[in-house]
């Protein structure tokens, strides 16, 4: 089969800017990860005059969004946030055939943005909440500290839970006081796209925008002076080129990049079904593309067959196919950059002298030739300087490598350039605790791991190279504003100084 990109598209998307829906000459066509002939469908391609006109219409509609109460806002943001299920089951179809991954996950994906914006909505009792310093032996005044939001924000998400991830910053932004534009990935932009529009209609014009396109016309989202936060979620690479587009104006950032998570698995870890099944979905969702996935499996050497067991049941029932096919549990790779590098640190294992264990098999039919699926596989015992072992895979492969001591865990998991999530697996919660304290990351689950165990009401971001700043919570919501203090001279305590 001639890997043709199809002329037909079923789903076409466009910007939205102050309000109003903007068409473009030229667009992005979405080809299908598992089907590269075929086109999901063509998104609206932002020039960079695009990109400034929705800076200025973010920049329009601040003072008034931002002279409200958190109260007045999420009161506005409630409604506009009212019924937007009632399109789901196609948002994650539309997901599903951009993405690569299969429906539920996608059902999943759209889902969570829901919830987050919800639980934000919550905080709003919280957002303008400041506190007072009283006067104190040689400091004369009565300061209030209160909190202040930024201006217009930036939020710029990827491929792999692209709608779900936009729900860790987008609500807490505009709660806080902030107008935003959203730029959803270039490889999958469509199911983001139909979300935001149909929250931003009910939002007051220019609140709220959305743009799409080509990489090399968006840098008017982060260098533009009238930007004042950029909140990134991606690659490390990507993060390091974002955060030195940012130094040119002194945008702030936010970058919640890749891991390289490690879960440690001790002497006494509890490894029955349900224990697996965690660990085997903390691993091997979404094709293993879901930054917070473990990557690295460290268990004790006592245990280290009945891992290798449970994970190898378990990958045996492997359907590699179409997301939106039934029966499917795991889907392609996103791109052919992905499955080559994936298929490469696998390929590099083997001639090493690991053992490689690698499961299912690859889907027939003439169109999925050229779709980006790899087998799932194990690697055990593998060298340390592997690259299946010091880079993030973002792939459906796993090493699993022996200790026997927990401090020589601990050294092996924090010897890495990513410090994003963490789990500890044990039957005890001093253990758990103790080996937890330890990780170097900003995430630690217990008996846990991965994106559908995340407490959506904590403070949520890296450590090291896997970025900086906090999404989710209070903390993601300060972290869209800055601190002011005001200070009052009073006269009594000025009186007593005197004295």
């Amino acid at each position: 089969m001639t890997n043709t990109i199809s002329t037909t598209a079923p789903t076409t998307t466009g910007l939205y800017i102050g309000g109003k829906e903007r068409a473009t000459s030229e667009s992005l066509a979405i080809p299908d990860p598992a089907k590269p002939g075929l086109v999901v469908g063509y998104a609206a391609a932002a020039s960079q005059e695009d990109v400034a006109d929705a800076v200025a219409a973010a920049k329009a509609a601040y003072p008034a969004w931002s002279a409200l109460s958190a109260t007045e806002r999420a009161a506005q943001m409630l409604e506009a946030i009212t019924g937007i299920d009632e399109l789901r089951d196609e948002d994650a179809a539309i997901l599903s055939q951009e993405n690569g991954k299969v429906r539920v996950e996608a059902w999943i994906d759209a889902l969570v943005f829901e919830l987050r914006w919800r639980l934000a909505l919550e905080l709003a009792d919280d957002v303008d909440n400041g506190h007072v310093l009283s006067p104190a032996p040689g400091i004369p005044v009565t300061t209030t500290v209160s909190y202040q939001s930024l201006g217009v924000v930036t939020a710029i998400v990827p491929f792999n839970w692209p709608i779900a991830i936009l729900g860790a910053a987008l609500p807490h932004a505009l709660l806080a006081g902030n107008t935003a534009i959203v730029k959803p990935p270039p490889s999958a932009p469509l199911a983001t796209a139909r979300v935001v529009q149909r929250i931003a209609e009910k939002l007051p014009p220019g609140v709220l925008n959305l743009v799409t396109g080509k990489d090399a016309d968006m840098t008017g989202l982060i260098q533009n002076e009238d930007v004042a936060k950029v909140c990134f979620t991606g690659s490390v690479g990507g993060g390091k080129r974002i955060m030195e587009m940012a130094s040119k104006s002194l945008t702030r950032v936010t970058l919640e990049l890749g891991g390289n998570d490690a879960a440690v698995l001790l002497d006494d870890a509890i490894l029955d079904d349900t224990h697996l099944d965690r660990l085997f979905a903390a691993i091997y969702d979404t094709t293993g593309q879901i930054c917070m996935n473990a990557k690295r499996v460290y268990v004790h050497r006592s245990r280290l067959d009945e891992v290798v067991a449970g994970l190898s049941a378990r990958l045996e029932k492997t359907v590699l196919g179409y997301g939106l096919d039934e029966g499917t549990t795991m889907g392609p790779l996103h791109s052919p950059v992905q499955k080559a590098f994936v298929t490469e640190i696998i390929e590099e294992a083997k001639s090493a002298g690991a053992t490689v264990l690698e499961f299912g098999e690859l889907p027939s039919g003439d169109e999925f030739v050229g779709g980006n699926f790899v087998r799932p596989a194990i690697v055990i015992d593998p060298d340390p300087s592997l690259r299946v072992v010091t880079e993030e895979q973002f792939g459906p492969v796993i090493p699993i490598i022996p200790f026997d001591t927990e401090e020589e865990a601990v050294a092996f998991a924090n010897d890495s350039w990513g410090g994003l999530c963490g789990s500890v697996w044990t039957a005890s919660v001093e253990s758990a605790n103790r080996v937890g304290s330890q990780l170097v990351c900003g995430y630690v689950w217990v008996n846990d791991h991965g994106a559908t165990r995340l407490d959506l009401r904590a403070p949520f971001g890296g450590m090291k190279q896997s970025g900086f700043g906090r999404e989710q919570g209070i903390e993601g919501v300060r972290a869209f504003q800055d601190t002011r203090a005001i200070a009052h001279l009073d006269a009594e305590a000025l009186a007593q100084m005197a004295h």
